[in-house]
């Protein structure tokens, strides 16, 4: 009984509080371990259960062998007193209350296990339920888990494809301005020398007018 009651204390536990405890693994890490100790303790209360029911078995087959022997007695006090076998017949009607008192014992203690057993049965169908209510939640949480960490990695990668989008389109913006400053500068140095040589040949004509 006292494990019993150490268990369902156990399961009946907060488990907002347990996830908020500071440890070094995460709180599903330590859901998961809880639920297997659980499940352990369980197990060993199972086993517990199933040795009650074997006790309460041999009482029943002690109660049934005690009744036989006092009846069996009754009958043989029976014949010795028919008999008027005074002394066999006190002797065997010592031996028949004192079986009949075992008797009487025994089946109290039959319909004592027999409660405890019902008791214990829907003590453990009540934490095996809790159990399974804890599971439902554990994959309740890993789903919320599993969702928050995927959020988190496409946000991850959008946030840096969006970095890595907007590095290229810079970098494609200073290449592009580069490539037209030196187009530009390509013309105007090509239009300065045109200029020039142009300039050159009218003073050379200029200068030749004035010789003749």
């Amino acid at each position: 009984m006292n494990l019993f009651t150490r268990i369902k204390q156990s399961i009946s536990a907060d488990l907002h509080h347990m996830l908020d405890r500071k440890e070094q693994q995460t709180p599903i890490a330590a859901l998961n371990h809880y639920l297997r100790q659980s499940e352990q303790e369980k197990d060993k209360v199972r086993t517990l259960i199933e040795r009650q029911y074997r006790l309460k078995d041999e009482f029943i087959s002690e109660y049934h062998h005690a009744q036989e022997l006092a009846d069996k007695r009754f009958a043989q006090a029976s014949i010795a007193k028919k008999a008027g076998e005074e002394e066999l017949h006190t002797f065997a009607m010592k031996e028949y209350e004192d079986y009949q008192s075992r008797a009487e014992r025994i089946k109290m203690l039959v319909e004592e296990s027999t409660q405890q057993l019902e008791t214990l049965e829907h003590k453990y169908e009540e934490m095996n339920y809790k159990l399974k209510d804890m599971h439902l939640r554990r994959m309740e949480l890993m789903g919320r888990e599993n969702v928050a960490r995927t959020n988190h990695r496409l946000n991850k990668v959008i946030a840096d494809e969006s970095d890595k989008r907007s590095s290229r389109f810079t970098e494609m913006e200073q290449y592009i301005d580069g490539l037209e400053r030196k187009v530009n500068h390509s013309y105007e140095h090509h239009t300065f020398d045109s200029k020039m040589a142009k300039l050159e040949k009218d003073i050379q004509v200029d200068d030749q007018a004035e010789a003749y």
